[in-house]
């Protein structure tokens, strides 16, 4: 991956760390949790004092949902990113919600303090390079299509505006299978780490698109390295305007962050033995 100049792994090793109103993406585990949708108000906040007490670290809401069929809940635009700002405002948890329109970039970011770039926007070129000029801590979602360079160089357009505050997501790709919504792609994680010096994410509601995967692939994910997670989480999936079958409880959220938090240990306890070894 020659061609990338701001984005390929640094000589020393250094990684970066995006930082998100105190939140550093790139040190331990990252916990982004909330509805796929912004649906109401009562069922935004709900949900985010949910995950907040569970222990997730930032909010996810669509305000906007690029959807496959033009008849399916668009989201609530302007009134569901106030909603999220108000979630904010009572809970502290920084926002993270996706952008679809370079016209949409500047007033969004007035509620965002994460700019999402979904992964049918990944190479919509135009998008990319006006969230570089923003200054937005920017998570990029690989493309269903995408290869893992053409997801790096994705990420080259808006560091090359001058913004290196970008969190990359793996999110599944599309392949032949069909049990799954997608193939979640865990050996993108190690590859972006070792070719990228930019902190990786999973996706595994997306990835998976099955409520009995989320916590199997959020666990793989963090053996393999991965810098956090972003879990949807509703107050009552069955009733969920988009992805019904991907949507947590907040009580089996609360269950999996425990188990999350031991395999975060192990990790950590890994890496001790490895250093231990190197040293020897």
């Amino acid at each position: 991956m020659n061609n990338l100049k701001l984005v390929a792994a640094r000589p020393e090793g250094k990684r970066t760390v995006v930082d998100v109103l105190g939140i550093k993406v790139g040190e331990g585990l990252t916990i982004i949790a909330g509805p796929c949708s912004v649906e109401s108000e009562d069922q935004t906040m709900r949900t985010a004092v949910a995950v907040k007490e569970a222990g997730a670290t930032m909010l996810r809401g669509g305000a906007f949902k690029p959807r496959t069929s033009p008849y399916a809940f668009q989201g609530m635009g302007l009134k569901g990113l106030k909603i999220l700002d108000k979630a904010r405002r009572e809970t502290g948890l920084p926002i993270v919600t996706e952008v679809i329109d370079t016209r949409d970039v500047s007033w969004v970011g007035e509620y965002a303090d994460v700019l999402q770039i979904g992964a049918r926007n990944m190479q919509n070129f135009s998008l990319l390079r006006e969230v570089g000029k923003s200054g937005k801590a920017i998570l990029l979602k690989r493309g269903m299509y995408s290869t893992i360079e053409e997801w790096l160089n994705c990420a080259e357009y808006i560091l090359a505006e001058g913004n290196e505050r970008v969190i990359l997501c793996e999110r599944g790709i599309r392949t032949f299978e069909t049990y799954t919504r997608n193939t979640l792609d865990l050996s993108a994680v190690c590859a972006a780490r070792a070719e990228s010096h930019l902190p990786v994410m999973v996706d595994p509601s997306h990835g998976t698109g099955i409520k009995s995967m989320i916590e199997p692939m959020s666990l793989a994910a963090i053996m393999a390295g991965v810098d956090g997670l972003e879990i949807e989480v509703h107050v009552n999936p069955q009733a969920a305007l988009s992805d019904k079958d991907q949507q947590l409880t907040p009580a089996e959220f609360l269950g999996m962050m425990k188990r999350l938090r031991a395999a975060v240990a192990f990790r950590e306890e890994l890496a001790a033995e490895a250093a231990g070894r190197g040293q020897a």
